[in-house]
């Protein structure tokens, strides 16, 4: 079969023999892939660091159509991601690299997400700044995530009817229905959390569909909310904690639930 060139980010590599290696890549022509790349951490190997976590690559792979390992023939370092004073930029790197694992197919190309990848790890590498700087970056990306995968929340109109709830100092959210919830809808319902008007115009802010290049950051004070929002929601989407979601706010926070009212 033909070798084919990709551009890739590595979100995984496991050890394969002495100085071989597994990797997953999230690339933007093919989707993820899974690859042996011999001699990968071979002294003066060809692939000069090209496969490194969270690195960005141009590589060249023998697609294989039996369902086993394709071969990664040769990489070209693009960008490495750098560890500068901020271990949240760190742990949000690592974050991004988790969700395009678990939240994609194999092989199925996604060349908005893998643009959305791209452009995070690029403001996280290196990063020297506050940790507040750090959340945004790492929500937008959450947001796009969930996009792809179709499990975007919806933000303005009610989840259940298509209603837009009226302006509230907070407002209902449903976890298991995937957003808001209008006070008709809300009854009865479980995993129901209540956002405040804050968090939730910020997770409008950073969404996709409205996030603009110029747009300011959101207030840091709404960061500890926002991010359990994000956790508690992509936590129903996985069927599982996020093994980095909860070191990405200090100090954690939880969004506050909202009790059922008795049936009638």
């Amino acid at each position: 079969m033909p070798v084919e060139k990709a551009r890739a980010v590595v979100i995984r590599a496991v050890p394969f023999g002495e100085t071989s290696a597994v990797v997953t890549l999230h690339t933007r022509e093919f989707g993820k892939l899974r690859a042996l790349a011999k001699g990968a951490w071979r002294p003066k190997s060809a692939f000069d660091g090209a496969l490194d976590l969270l690195s960005v690559c141009q590589v060249l792979v023998l697609r294989k159509s039996g369902g086993g390992l394709d071969l990664v023939t040769e990489a070209c370092l693009e960008r490495r991601f750098r560890v500068a004073t901020c271990l949240a930029a760190v742990y949000g790197g690592l974050y991004v690299a988790e969700l395009l694992d678990a939240l994609t197919a194999d092989a199925d190309p996604q060349p908005e997400l893998f643009d959305a990848a791209d452009a995070t790890l690029a403001r996280l590498s290196g990063h020297r700044g506050p940790a507040a700087a750090v959340w945004p970056r790492v929500v937008g990306f959450e947001l796009s995530a969930l996009h792809a995968a179709g499990q975007a929340p919806a933000l303005v109109r009610c989840a259940e009817c298509g209603a837009e709830p009226p302006p509230a100092p907070r407002m209902s959210f449903g976890m298991l229905d995937g957003g808001l919830l209008c006070a008709a809808c809300r009854r009865g319902r479980r995993a129901v959390v209540s956002v405040s008007a804050g968090a939730l115009a910020a997770l409008r802010t950073l969404a996709p569909a409205r996030r603009r290049a110029d747009a300011p950051d959101p207030d840091p004070a709404l960061e500890g909310e926002v991010r359990a929002v994000m956790n508690t929601l992509l936590a129903h989407v996985l069927g599982r904690r996020s093994r980095l979601g909860s070191r990405l706010v200090h100090p954690p926070a939880r969004p506050r639930r909202t009790e059922s009212p008795p049936a009638p």
